[in-house]
């Protein structure tokens, strides 16, 4: 039980680690969280701050999920806990709570798509790939990151169900992946009511 307190407190404060405020406050002289939609996630860096630094900030939000998974999974094996994927789910959540709601950063994160991402593509890369590609093409269409993202969250406990392969740590993991696409479409209730009123932002970088 104590691994289990461990590595969810470890994905946790990884988690926290706000890369969006971060990169803005040294590379661009301003808290992201004061510009735009105010949200301290990679498309607010995006439209604020330019494509390299939404680009850097991306990325190691998506490690933070890669290596908060892979902590869970070397730590079951270290120890041989009884239920791994059990130990893997808890860093996963943990790990986009953390991100969503940074202890480090007066708890106003991102909206953990991107970390979501990263602990996915440890626990099951098909999946993952597929969610991606989805989001994307769904990008592409509408110009409007809010509607790939959570449309490819709710696609993940969908595929939950038909793919039985490839994961990281063998277990039932359809429970965590509808908790992971509530808190990512909870995290989207603004966007959800500007999509209905046809006012959401379109994808515009700031050049």
């Amino acid at each position: 039980m104590a691994l289990y307190v461990i590595v969810g407190i470890l994905a946790y404060c990884l988690g926290s680690i706000s890369f969006s405020v971060i990169f803005t406050k040294k590379l661009a002289g301003f808290d992201v969280r004061t510009k735009g939609s105010k949200n301290a996630g990679s498309t607010n860096v995006l439209r604020t701050a330019g494509t390299k630094i939404a680009a850097l900030t991306l990325v190691c939000d998506i490690l933070k999920g890669v290596v908060a998974v892979l902590i869970a999974v070397l730590l079951g094996n270290l120890f041989h806990v009884a239920d791994r994927a059990l130990l893997v789910q808890i860093a996963g959540i943990l790990v986009i709570l953390g991100h969503t709601f940074p202890i480090f950063f007066q708890f106003k994160g991102g909206k953990g798509v991107a970390t979501a991402i990263g602990v996915l593509l440890v626990i099951n890369w098909q999946i993952a790939l597929i969610c991606i590609v989805f989001a994307i093409v769904l990008i592409l269409l509408t110009k409007t990151v809010s509607i790939g993202s959570i449309a490819s969250s709710i696609l993940f406990p969908v595929l939950t169900l038909f793919i039985t392969n490839h994961y990281i740590v063998l277990g039932n993991y359809i429970f965590f992946a509808i908790l992971v696409a509530l808190i990512i479409v909870y995290n989207h209730r603004s966007n959800i009511q500007r999509i209905l009123k046809g006012e959401e932002n379109k994808l515009k970088p700031k050049k």
